[in-house]
């Protein structure tokens, strides 16, 4: 079933909305956490959907080699292995590209398992039939993504291979029987900071048709000057009645000046990653409780956030846990980092619908710059 979006109030380029897909329907703006193996890290299904999720990622290249493609659907499919009832969405493994530097050519990537160091060969086309196999809710097509800064030639490179991919991607997706009734499909621009390139891109992903369209090849370590221009290059050519997703971005400025530019959809590592190490995010910013003067700190995490899940503790009692190693501060700190994006993204929603998204990006700008 295609993914459809309905749009139920607009700020400016900011909007609100709906997104329809076969498993049912969610708010956008909206923040995907990502649980690459099929759990976010310190966090249950349970957890979940308790702190509010609409949407959790899976990684299609992790779960195809731990535990196999074969064992999550002899266990019902990824909704109930992972006992999430909400939607999933699973990246194609384009960002292992990206990340672990395999050996690419013009049919696809080879990898050595970072698991027992076999190799193993991704498509466009077995990419498809995998994440059909698991069951997400959204899939997207294999894509290639350069790091920045890129020469041209690489940048063009990657885009003809993405847009190569792309067709063939989604010609096995509709060829399956079944997925294009229980799944949609996401195309995925490239083109790097080259505001032509995007285009080019733009217009020829939407030609090929896809249920929504992923912004991809940004947040990989340019500068916002650079990566906003992009941005609003290519959402200014994606159809408006279908979603729009900036891969990789968790950086509270970062989202909502994409969502001033019409994204709807995020995900990015940041909330756990940072929780991990002991740096939070809050109403006055980052806040890193590993420093010295947080141990006799009686307050809790975030006044600025009552509703937090973590400020029935003391900044002291979660920086001794830290301190000492215990893994329950990390689930905790997880626990706030997740439910502060949340609650950003309630207040982007809210703001856009009574006309006051201006005032709210100017606040996070104001604290997070």
């Amino acid at each position: 079933m295609m993914a459809t979006f309905e749009s139920r109030a607009r700020d400016g380029g900011a909007r609100t909305g709906v997104v329809t897909t076969s498993h049912g329907t969610f708010e956008t703006p909206c923040f995907m956490p990502v649980g690459t193996r099929g759990a976010v890290k310190h966090l249950s299904s349970v957890d979940l959907a308790d702190l509010g999720a609409q949407v959790v990622l899976a990684n299609t290249y992790h779960l195809m080699l731990r535990p196999g493609v074969d064992v999550v659907a002899a266990l019902g499919g990824l909704h109930r292995f992972t006992g999430w009832n909400g939607h999933l969405l699973t990246d194609s493994g384009g960002y292992q590209i990206f990340s672990l530097e395999p050996r690419v050519d013009d049919e696809g990537a080879v990898f050595r398992s970072t698991y027992d160091g076999s190799s193993h060969r991704l498509t466009p086309e077995s990419a498809a039939d995998v994440q059909a196999a698991i069951g997400a809710d959204i899939q997207m097509v294999l894509d290639v993504c350069p790091a920045l800064p890129a020469e041209p030639d690489a940048l063009r490179a990657a885009v003809d291979r993405t847009l190569d991919w792309a067709e063939r991607g989604r010609r096995r997706f509709l060829d399956h029987d079944d997925a294009p009734g229980r799944q949609a499909q996401f195309g995925i621009v490239q083109g790097g900071t080259d505001i032509e390139l995007r285009r080019r891109a733009a217009e020829r992903t939407v030609e090929i048709g896809f249920d929504g369209y992923a912004i991809g090849g940004l947040s990989v370590g340019e500068q916002r000057d650079l990566m906003l221009p992009a941005v609003a290059a290519t959402t200014e050519l994606l159809p408006a009645e279908q979603p729009r997703y900036f891969m990789g971005l968790g950086d509270p400025v970062g989202i909502v000046e994409a969502v001033a530019r019409g994204v709807d959809m995020f995900d990015c590592v940041l909330p756990t990653r940072l929780a991990r190490h002991g740096t939070l995010l809050t109403s006055q910013g980052r806040l890193n409780l590993r420093r010295a003067e947080f141990g006799r700190d009686d307050g809790p995490l975030d006044p600025g956030f009552a509703a937090s899940p973590a400020n029935g503790w003391s900044r002291g009692y979660l920086r001794h846990l830290l301190q000492v190693g215990e893994p329950t501060a990390a689930r905790i700190c997880t626990l706030h980092n997740v439910a502060w994006l949340f609650d950003l993204m309630e207040r982007t929603r809210r703001a856009i619908a009574a006309g006051t998204f201006d005032a709210l990006r100017a606040e996070i700008n104001a604290t997070w710059a």
